[in-house]
């Protein structure tokens, strides 16, 4: 990260007033515009930890905060966005095929677990709500279908997941596809996956011995803002490049539900202040 001071402006000032407001030094904002009032909370954060007090961040003062280096940060989608931004009336235009009634249910639910997890800003929004769109068009958590996918012909349900083990779904055969397919917001899929962010969002190991708590909303709402908090860096770096595929490659690893996911994000890029 280069010098930041007073009149510096971009991502780099965005994650030093996210570090300074985490910790306890109010930036009054994290606009990306290094102004007066973020000189301020640096001003206050040197005084603090017995450094140089100048307003400037400069090496000693980035390592005090442990802010990342720029060349190693993913590119960041600005400050937090307000979630009234974020009405049902927009996200009914993002999601043509939906009941407004499960938007008017859910829409508040998913934006608080991305709030909680540090999404909020405009690009992971969009990535959140895309994702959505690919995943369940109706805007509620849904369980995956069998398909040609999952399932061979003439086959047990979800035969083709059982023996996909290390270094994929963690599987440990029989009956673990049918127990960990896809389900919620963002289709969780695997015995490893239900294992990692169950935990994550502090339900120890209660998803592996109830799998189907991934489709309560409130429990798939985390999940959705786990799974893309574990992929942030690559999603932020794909989203800079306007790369719409790759990012959704990240989450889905390859390019099922791209025409929806990139119809609902372009559209509410437009329609979300």
């Amino acid at each position: 990260m280069a010098l930041l001071k007073r009149g510096s402006k971009g991502p780099e000032v965005v994650r030093l007033q996210q570090r300074l407001t985490e910790l306890g030094f109010d930036p009054k904002g994290t606009d990306g515009t290094f102004g007066g009032d973020t000189e301020a909370a640096v001003n206050a954060f040197q005084a603090a930890n017995g450094l140089e007090v100048d307003g400037q961040v400069g090496s000693d003062t980035r390592k005090a905060l442990q802010l990342e280096d720029a060349e190693d940060a993913p590119a960041s989608g600005g400050g937090p966005l307000p979630v009234e931004n974020v009405t049902v009336d927009i996200v009914a235009r993002m999601f043509p095929g939906a009941r407004r009634s499960n938007i008017e249910k859910h829409l508040p639910i998913v934006l608080q677990a991305l709030v909680d997890a540090g999404l909020d800003d405009k690009d992971m929004v969009l990535m959140a709500l895309g994702t959505i769109r690919a995943e369940t068009a109706g805007f509620e958590p849904i369980s995956e279908g069998i398909s040609h996918f999952n399932t061979d012909p003439g086959k047990h349900p979800f035969n083709r997941y059982d023996n996909r083990g290390a270094g994929s779904l963690g599987n440990r055969g029989r009956p673990d596809g049918a127990n960990f397919k896809g389900r919620g917001f963002v289709q969780l899929t695997g015995r490893a996956n239900y294992a990692e962010h169950g935990a994550k969002i502090g339900l120890g190991n209660g998803l592996i011995e109830n799998p189907e708590l991934a489709n309560d909303p409130q429990i798939a709402a985390k999940l959705l803002a786990s799974f893309l908090k574990n992929k942030e860096k690559k999603i932020r770096n794909a989203l800079a490049a306007n790369d719409l595929g790759s990012a959704r490659k990240a989450v889905n690893g390859g390019s099922h539900g791209l025409e929806n996911f990139t119809d609902a994000f372009n559209k509410g890029k437009k329609l979300i202040a």
